[in-house]
């Protein structure tokens, strides 16, 4: 009786999961798809601008989704959670603002703007979690390998 209900636990977390992923991969489909007709759309308008800071912003996104359903799909098969693709979605996720900042910020430059220096504040607290997050790659790849 303990087995079975035992049993019936885990293929219900496996189907969970399994459900998510299914979710997050038709998302990312989703969003690709919508980027392509409105990268269309706006390259028929000429905003070139638009076009490419929207593309790097959607792809980073779309590359964070593939990440997640990665470590969904190897959870449900091993078992067992590790932290290098969390820190990888999370070195995605600090990358794709600092340079979706760092786009919008070239059209505002200004110097005397409030606005400005709290971009650059982003940009900086941003810079320090990405050495962060590359420093605790870093290290769990040295225990990995010990």
């Amino acid at each position: 009786m303990r087995r079975d209900a035992y049993r019936i636990l885990q293929v219900t977390e496996t189907a969970i999961y399994l459900f998510a992923g299914f979710l997050i991969a038709g998302g990312a489909a989703v969003l690709l798809l919508s980027t392509l007709v409105e990268g269309v759309r706006h390259l028929m308008q000429g905003d070139y601008g638009e076009v490419a800071l929207a593309l790097l912003d959607r792809i980073l996104l779309a590359l964070m989704l593939a990440e997640i359903l990665y470590t969904l799909l190897r959870f449900a098969k091993e078992g067992t959670l590790e932290a290098t693709p969390f820190l990888v979605i999370g070195l995605i996720a600090a990358i794709r603002r600092i340079l979706v900042l760092t786009a919008e910020a070239v059209e505002k430059f200004d110097l005397a703007d409030p606005a400005f220096m709290a971009v650059l504040a982003e940009l900086g607290l941003l810079s320090l979690m990405v050495v962060a997050l590359a420093l605790a790659m870093r290290l769990t790849r040295s225990e990995a390998g010990r």
